[in-house]
């Protein structure tokens, strides 16, 4: 049987929640190389890149462009060190349905799966580990590949094709995601977008965004599968 859809999911919010270890391991990082964590308190996350969270903060923060830049890997290479040495399992707590969902896709021999994520991949690998869902994930694209989270939905697409030799394209390409960005970044591929709100975008956001489908979570596989798929309820 032949692979029919590339599933992408997104991490935080989505797939889990890591108990806010990786906003504090950032802050420490932060502090460490810029000597401010910026406005912190209060930053909304949601479907931003790990590059693109530092640049905002410390924008905010009133450095320099240049001081950002020449500083940034740093920063983010300190916070990929922190969250290694903080995240314990059981601060890493899986979202509703998504172990059920995610071995559903996985024994389907029509669906690729894969990672969409803002997290760098070392600190995508890291959260999933203690939920034993790596080996599910084999590719994806990370916030580590690009700053701008609209780039990564087409790298997701070449990485599939160079693992599996099949072109997903449109609507053969599905991404789930719990935030805006996630179902804005692959518009312009014309990919199926799958909203779910349990992370912190309300529904009511979601739903102005116009996903191809908006589930209160994943609780429900068989729900989960048919907006992924395209199919009726």
């Amino acid at each position: 049987m032949s692979l029919r859809w590339l599933v992408l999911f997104d991490i935080d919010g989505t797939l889990l929640s890591a108990s806010g270890i990786s906003a504090r391991a950032l802050g420490a990082a932060l502090l460490e190389v810029f000597r401010t964590e910026g406005p912190i308190d209060g930053y909304d996350y949601s479907g931003k890149t790990d590059p693109q969270i530092v640049r905002e903060l410390m924008r905010a923060a009133g450095l320099a462009e240049a001081v950002i830049e020449n500083k940034r890997a740093e920063a983010l290479e300190r916070y990929r060190v922190r969250l290694q040495a903080s995240l314990r399992s059981e601060h890493v707590v899986a979202k509703p349905g998504v172990h059920a969902l995610v071995e559903a896709l996985a024994a389907d021999p029509r669906v690729a799966l894969g990672l969409l994520t803002g997290n760098l991949e070392p600190c995508a690998r890291l959260k999933l580990e203690p939920l034993g869902l790596n080996g599910r994930f084999s590719f994806g694209a990370f916030g580590s590949d690009d700053e701008d989270r609209s780039r990564l939905p087409a790298l997701a697409v070449e990485r599939a094709y160079a693992r599996t030799r099949t072109r997903f394209e449109g609507k053969s390409t599905v991404i789930v995601g719990d935030a805006v960005a996630d179902v804005l970044c692959g518009r312009n591929l014309g990919v199926r977008a799958v909203a779910v709100a349990t992370g912190r975008t309300p529904a009511s956001a979601l739903a102005a965004a116009g996903p191809d489908a908006l589930l209160p979570d994943l609780a429900d596989t068989q729900r989960a599968l048919a907006a992924i798929r395209g199919e009726p309820a």
